[in-house]
């Protein structure tokens, strides 16, 4: 597939050559959210909210993208996030994107509901590989799958705590995802026609043995969990508070808590002992209605200050997304969509061609505003519109 300018362009560009390839429950599982998708669209529009300010006559023949999470030096100031079901939009999945990650310099979070064996993803990088942990399947199989990620290399959990409940998402109902998860062929019937229209993701699909239980959540006794509808399997992922405790226990890592939207949450963090906290509404796909995460940044930075990394996720489809939350405060940003629009076109390709446009971006924003590396993005950069913040 030719992925090169002028065909592809941007992150819009990959996107609608995931559409094309993707049958609609597919592909609305990866662009949906929930209810009325208010937070998704606030989480993009909340970057135009912000406004740069640039020094010109600055010479800036290089720009150094390297940022520090976590303790490891990444070559870019992003990484490649938890995207569950990646295997179900392209074969390769979870290794595509720990590949790139791995070539780029930067680090890769793996979802619990991954397609691929956890030490299959973490062979595909040399770089720092990041577990993603949701408790599906009970504490036990929790255990157990923390347990492959030490051993594995994995260097840090990222804990989500914002799945009490799947949200609710209603182009997956409309379009069949849980019918396509599920053994019923009768129930799959209203869908075949649109499935049927999408043969190169069809071909890829049976060729790779099409629906597969979970690898990385192994029931004891009973073995891997069967692939289910993503709100069933989000109905056994609670975790509280108290729950950090025991996963302590087991992991003596770092530990990041995934899906901070408040000052409050992220204190608890720190009080908990998370090293990291990432700013996320979970791409929307959650709670309906709460502001995107760009708007509470600022807050849980003065909340927290340096006392853990603060990481940043949520409607990042530009470079300059990327140089704005920089300069908002957070130490790096997390690609979802960004990157998965293009493993859901083209696979490792399709990924490459994501961060490259990415990469392009950040530095060719970094030159226009005069300034040499993104460590050195802070507050002066970027100011931002009257009624931006939520606190």
């Amino acid at each position: 597939m030719n992925l090169a300018s002028p065909r592809v362009v941007n992150i819009k560009d990959l996107r609608r050559l995931a559409r094309a390839r993707l049958p609609d429950a597919v592909f609305d599982y990866l662009d949906g959210a929930a209810d009325d998708e208010v937070t998704l669209r606030d989480s993009e529009r909340a970057f135009r909210e912000v406004i740069f300010k640039p020094r010109f006559a600055v010479a800036t023949p290089t720009c150094d993208l390297s940022v520090t999470v976590l303790g490891h030096k990444l070559d870019q100031p992003f990484m490649l996030g938890p995207i569950g079901y990646s295997r179900m939009m392209h074969p390769r999945g979870e290794l595509a994107a720990s590949a790139a990650a791995g070539r780029h310099g930067t680090a890769y979070i793996l979802s619990t509901l991954s397609g691929h064996r956890l030490e299959d993803v973490k062979a595909q990088s040399p770089g720092p590989t990041f577990f993603q942990l949701y408790l599906a399947g009970g504490r036990a199989a929790a255990e157990a799958g923390i347990a492959r990620a030490k051993a594995a290399g994995y260097k840090a959990l990222f804990v989500t705590i914002d799945t009490p409940v799947g949200g609710n998402r209603e182009r997956d109902a409309r379009n069949g995802m849980k019918a396509l998860m599920g053994k019923n062929p009768f129930a799959q019937l209203p869908y075949l026609p649109n499935i049927l229209a999408h043969p190169r993701w069809l071909a890829a699909f049976i060729a790779d043995g099409m629906i597969r239980p979970f690898p990385n959540v192994v029931i004891p006794g009973s073995g891997p969990l069967a692939a289910i509808d993503v709100a069933s399997a989000l109905e056994s992922a609670q975790v509280s508070w108290t729950d950090l405790k025991w996963i302590r226990d087991v992991w003596n890592g770092p530990i990041v808590i995934k899906g901070v939207m408040t000052a409050d949450d992220a204190k608890r963090s720190v009080d908990h002992g998370a090293q990291g906290i990432v700013v996320s509404t979970h791409a929307g796909r959650q709670l309906d209605g709460v502001a995107g995460s760009l708007r509470v940044l600022p807050g849980i930075l003065e909340a927290v200050g340096t006392q853990t990394d603060v990481i940043f996720d949520g409607g990042i489809r530009r470079g300059s997304d990327v140089v704005k939350a920089i300069g908002l405060g957070a130490k790096a940003v997390l690609l979802g969509r960004g990157y998965a629009y293009g493993m859901a076109a083209a696979g490792d390709a399709g990924i490459e061609r994501a961060i490259e446009i990415f990469r392009a971006d950040i530095i060719r924003t970094l030159k226009l505003l005069g300034c040499a590396s993104t460590s050195q993005v802070d507050a002066s950069y970027v100011t931002t519109r009257p009624g931006f913040r939520v606190d």
